[in-house]
């Protein structure tokens, strides 16, 4: 277990070295970035989840939000490679997976959408980047090698090699190629699912409208033969 924690700190600082070319030295990373003391700090809080202290676990990872402003789930599972970039901000839920060689910059959530159960977070696959200020929220799948958009937020799950842009987000590159968004054959982009309730509402307003005008007349009706 330590072995295997060690090779993911290894991993993590690797991951920071080949990932930003502001970094200088492996002593400025372990001193200066506060992504890394986040998952350092989750990578410990997460060995004592595993161990059922889930107390000391919750200690930990909210020692780390208040040092960094990074705020991570010990129960999330977080594969090696994982990187922060100028985290502050994040959020990352309890059920999440990511995999190895993910990541993610300042204001991410990977969270929940409040009417899951069990399985509430995302699972990210390996080498997976999530932009600046993005949501990914629910139990979806963001396959390996894909890409979310600075400021999207991801409600469906995304295909292997894909870039997810927008609000709610679509598939807007496939292995490096545009998709055709009018394509009649498209089975990835989705209507806007907050337009589709909205509708949903006013056809049920409009439904009890149509009873309450029938009971109303109905009503008018008795009152008329009464007299």
């Amino acid at each position: 277990m330590f072995e295997q924690m060690a090779e993911h700190i290894r991993s993590d600082i690797e991951s920071v070295k080949r990932r930003d070319p502001a970094a200088r030295s492996t002593l400025e990373i372990l001193l200066t970035y506060s992504g890394l003391h986040a998952v350092l700090m989750y990578r410990a809080a997460h060995w004592f989840y595993d161990k059922k202290l889930f107390t000391v676990a919750r200690c930990i990872s909210q020692f780390a939000r208040f040092l960094t402003g990074i705020e991570i789930h010990p129960g999330a599972k977080i594969g090696k490679g994982f990187f922060i970039d100028h985290g502050s901000g994040v959020v990352i839920g309890e059920t999440t997976e990511i995999g190895d060689n993910c990541l993610i910059y300042q204001g991410v959530t990977l969270g929940g959408t409040g009417k899951d159960k069990g399985k509430r977070h995302p699972t990210l696959g390996n080498n997976v980047m999530v932009g600046a200020g993005a949501r990914v929220l629910g139990p979806i799948k963001v396959g390996d090698n894909s890409k979310i958009a600075a400021g999207a937020v991801v409600l469906n799950d995304v295909p292997p090699n894909c870039t997810a842009v927008g609000v709610p987000a679509r598939i807007a590159k496939r292995n490096g190629k545009k998709v055709n968004v009018n394509c009649d054959l498209d089975q990835i982009h989705i209507p806007d699912p907050v337009a589709q309730e909205l509708c949903a509402h006013l056809m049920r307003i409009e439904k009890l409208e149509k009873q309450m005008n029938k009971l109303e007349i109905a009503e008018l009706g008795k009152k008329l033969n009464n007299k």
